[in-house]
């Protein structure tokens, strides 16, 4: 998972909101790989499910970092 940077209470509130966001879909994305839950993300105009093999790919990118 992505550490933030020692500083971080020296950012701007608008950067620290969007590295909260981030860490908090990064956490989602692990957890439901790890239960094995579908994730909805909107690609190409529309709704669509990620598969669980997209899905635990990410996860493992994220766990690699």
């Amino acid at each position: 998972m992505t550490k933030p940077p020692e500083n971080v209470l020296e950012l701007p509130l608008e950067q620290r909101a969007e590295m909260a966001l981030k860490a908090a879909v990064e956490k989602v994305i692990v957890e439901h790989a790890r239960q094995g839950l579908p994730i909805y993300i909107w690609r190409e105009g529309k709704v669509v499910e990620m598969s669980l093999e997209e899905l635990r790919e990410r996860s493992a990118n994220l766990h690699a970092d």
